[in-house]
């Protein structure tokens, strides 16, 4: 498996927990602590952490030190990283329902009874 192969899955994985999709929803808004990304959540600050170590691990977020504070910054390339992925594999569908039209239009030609022109 490639490299770029082993982050999607580590992406989607992680992107599979619905808490974890909400907190990469909120950093697309804002760069947060982990304590104010835990806020709305009843749930720890533990738990809170260990999903954002999970979406750190996956290269969706990193941490930075500004002075006291330890803000989590969403990682917009991954998302193009996904948004790529989705978009071949969109194309390819897109492709085989224009193919499948195009037999289905024909056969409906095709089983039109013929006027008479006599």
């Amino acid at each position: 498996m490639d490299e770029t192969t082993e982050q999607l899955n580590r992406v989607f994985a992680a992107l599979a927990d619905p808490t974890r999709r909400d907190l990469v929803a909120r950093l697309a808004a804002a760069d947060a602590t982990v304590g104010e990304l835990a806020e709305p959540y009843d749930m720890s600050l533990q738990a809170v952490s260990k999903h954002v170590k999970v979406l750190e691990e996956a290269g969706l977020v990193t941490r930075s030190k500004v002075a006291q504070r330890r803000p989590v910054h969403l990682d917009a390339e991954v998302l193009d990283l996904m948004t790529k992925w989705i978009e071949r594999y969109r194309r390819q569908a897109e492709e085989r329902y224009r193919r499948l039209d195009a037999v289905l239009s024909r056969m409906a030609e095709t089983d039109q009874p013929q006027e008479d022109a006599s």
